[in-house]
């Protein structure tokens, strides 16, 4: 029997682009649901996800990235495999098949997007370069998209890596604590892209709060104390 999965996506004001990302998800032969957790939108997401055929949870006020999936699989029943996409990835996300596959098929517990090059930077890279050198300081393993929002994983991968960091470094802290608990992570190519948060005042505030936020899911995994 095929397993049952589950495409997860966080969103916050994500109306313009969040229709078609629903779309490009259901059309996936893998996936059997689509569930968007609005993070505390002001514009017509949640609408949107609804009339675009997902399932929608609302958190009520802003929760940050990891907070909103955390508390999203909390009322959430259960899957064999779950797909957690960016709202943002719009047509495609049709190319996430290519990290459903591995996991599908029992080749990884663990499957992480690559961008195309070009894609899924920070602007200079900043963020990204240090969110890799932790990785490989604290679990060993030589992350080419610390960053990556698009990954599939198996319910037994999950629930080793829950409760999952808040915010932004929900991904970092992710595969650092994936990674030790013995799972097979790879990172698979695939041609997805989504808003790049460009080079002024609001990409460098977004790039500030990413930072800061992977820096909090750090911390205790250095300290040993996660």
């Amino acid at each position: 029997m095929s397993p049952r999965v589950v495409a997860l996506v966080p969103a916050r004001n994500e109306a313009d682009r969040i229709g078609a990302t629903i779309s490009a998800l259901r059309a996936l032969p893998e996936v059997d649901e689509v569930v968007v957790v609005d993070d505390g939108s002001n514009d017509g997401t949640a609408s949107v996800a609804l009339a675009s055929g997902a399932a929608v949870l609302r958190t009520g006020r802003r929760m940050g990235k990891g907070g909103a999936i955390e508390g999203g699989l909390r009322r959430l029943p259960g899957a064999d495999v779950w797909l957690f996409a960016d709202a943002d990835l719009g047509e495609t996300a049709a190319s996430l098949s290519a990290v459903l596959e591995p996991v599908i098929d029992g080749l990884a517990d663990l499957a992480i997007v690559v961008f195309p090059e070009g894609e899924g930077g920070d602007g200079f890279g900043t963020v990204k370069r240090a969110a890799a050198r932790a990785i490989r300081v604290l679990s060993g393993f030589r992350a080419l998209e610390p960053l990556s929002g698009q990954r599939a994983l198996t319910a037994a991968t999950l629930e080793a890596v829950r409760p999952l960091a808040r915010g932004f470094g929900v991904e970092t802290a992710m595969t650092v604590d994936a990674v030790r608990a013995g799972v097979r992570v790879v990172e698979v190519p695939a041609a997805v892209s989504h808003r790049a948060t460009g080079r002024g005042v609001g990409g460098f505030a977004h790039r500030g709060r990413q930072a800061l936020e992977i820096a909090l899911a750090i911390i205790p995994r250095a300290l040993g104390l996660r």
